[in-house]
C-alpha cells in the first residue's frame, strides 16, 4: 500500500512539473512582447507533406511601417523592429546606415518563412542571420536575428543538442585567439564579457548560443563561430530552452513558403560563398520541390538577383481565355467563364 501511494505521488508530481512547464511557455509566448523581443506565430504544416505543400501556412509574420525620426540610425531601427543590421540594410542598401533621411517611411520586413526542415527545437539558418524556436506541439514559433561566424570561423553547420546552460557566463578563451585580447585566459562577467548575460553550450564543445556586449554585431559576421543575440532577446529564450533540445544549424539562402494559397520565396547572399551559382541553385529547388508550374518564373528571377531577404509572392497568375462571340451566351455565362481561378489572398 505504501509503495503503490509512493508511485501515485511521483505520478503527481511529475504531472503537476509537465503543467508547470506548459503554463510558463504559454506565459512566455502569448505576453505582449516588448519593442524588441519577439512574440510567437503559428504555423500549419499538413501532416505527412512535408514543408513543400501550398495548402501549408509557412510564412510568418507581417510587414510593418516606419518613419525615421531625427538622429535615429538603421541599426537603431532594426533593433527596435528586432532585426539584424543586415535585414533592413538589404533592402535599403542605398541609404546611409548612421544618417538615414528623417520623415522617409520604410517598410520595416518582419515577415519570414520558415526553413525548410523538421521544425523541432532551435534552427538556424546562416544566411538569413535568423534562429528559429519552434514549440511543435502547438505549432507555434518564435524567432530572432543573431550574428555568426567571420569567413575564417564559420559557425558550423549540422545536427546538435543543448548541453547545459549558465547565466553570467566566465569566458574561457581559447588558444588561438587569446592574443586579440591582450593574452588574458578568461573573461569574468560584466559589461567587457562577450558572451553576455546568458550562454546555453552545444554538443559541439566550444560553440554556442548567448548574449553579447556589442549588440550592432547581430545580424553581421562577427563572431568566432558562436551564435549571438541581442540582450534582450537572450533573456527571452534562455528559460524556454531544456538541457538535450535539438539545434540545427543549416545553409539555406534560398527558402520557398506558402500563406493563403500563395506561394512565396525568400533569397538571401551566398555569404560563405558555397554556392557557385545562386539562380541555378534556385531554380534547381524550384524544380525538386515541385512547384515549378505554379510559378511565375519571370518574378522568381527577379527576387533571387535582387536578393533583398524578405519573402516576394511569386504565385503564377492564371490568364483569361477568350470566349468566341456567340448571342446565345448569356453575359453572366461569359463573365463567369472568363474569371481566373479563384485564390485566398
Amino acid at each position: 500500500m505504501i509503495i503503490h501511494d509512493n508511485i501515485h505521488c511521483l505520478g503527481e508530481m511529475k504531472t503537476r512539473k509537465s503543467l508547470c512547464w506548459i503554463i510558463l511557455l504559454l506565459v512566455l509566448l502569448f505576453l505582449p512582447p516588448s519593442s524588441s523581443a519577439s512574440g510567437a506565430f503559428p504555423y500549419f504544416i499538413p501532416r505527412g507533406t512535408g514543408n513543400t505543400d501550398p495548402r501549408g501556412w509557412t510564412v510568418v509574420g507581417g510587414e510593418r511601417d516606419h518613419v525615421i525620426q531625427p538622429k535615429e540610425t538603421l541599426l537603431d531601427i532594426a533593433r527596435n523592429y528586432d532585426l539584424g543590421f543586415w535585414e533592413l540594410k538589404a533592402l535599403y542598401q542605398e541609404l546611409d546606415a548612421w544618417i538615414p533621411p528623417a520623415g522617409l517611411k520604410l517598410k520595416i520586413p518582419t515577415t519570414w518563412i520558415l526553413p525548410k526542415n523538421l521544425h523541432e527545437g532551435i534552427v538556424i539558418n546562416v544566411p538569413e542571420m535568423r534562429l528559429y524556436f519552434f514549440i511543435k506541439s502547438i505549432q507555434m514559433v518564435k524567432t530572432y536575428p543573431v550574428g555568426i561566424g567571420v569567413l575564417d570561423g564559420q559557425t558550423p553547420f549540422g545536427k546538435f543538442f543543448v548541453t547545459g546552460k549558465i547565466e553570467d557566463p566566465t569566458w574561457h578563451i581559447p588558444l588561438s585567439i587569446r592574443r586579440e585580447y591582450g593574452g588574458r585566459g578568461r573573461i569574468p562577467p560584466g559589461p567587457e564579457n562577450p558572451l553576455g548575460t546568458h550562454w546555453i553550450s552545444l554538443s559541439r564543445n566550444g560553440y554556442g548560443i548567448h548574449g553579447t556586449n556589442f549588440p550592432w554585431g547581430v545580424g553581421r559576421l562577427v563572431s568566432h563561430g558562436c551564435i549571438r543575440l541581442y540582450p534582450e532577446d537572450i533573456q527571452n529564450l534562455y528559460p524556454l530552452v531544456r538541457t538535450g533540445m535539438p539545434v540545427e544549424i543549416v545553409y539555406e539562402p534560398i527558402k520557398f513558403g506558402f500563406r493563403g494559397k500563395r506561394i512565396f520565396v525568400e533569397a538571401h547572399e551566398d555569404i560563405y560563398h558555397k554556392i557557385p551559382d545562386l539562380l541555378h541553385y534556385g531554380f534547381a529547388q524550384l524544380e525538386h520541390d515541385g512547384l515549378r508550374d505554379l510559378v511565375d518564373l519571370r518574378k522568381f528571377t527577379v527576387a533571387l538577383v535582387e536578393r533583398k531577404g524578405m519573402p516576394v509572392d511569386v504565385t503564377k497568375t492564371e490568364k483569361k481565355k477568350s470566349l468566341p462571340i456567340n448571342p446565345t451566351f448569356s453575359c453572366e455565362a461569359s463573365l463567369s467563364a472568363n474569371l481566373p481561378i479563384s485564390m485566398n489572398p
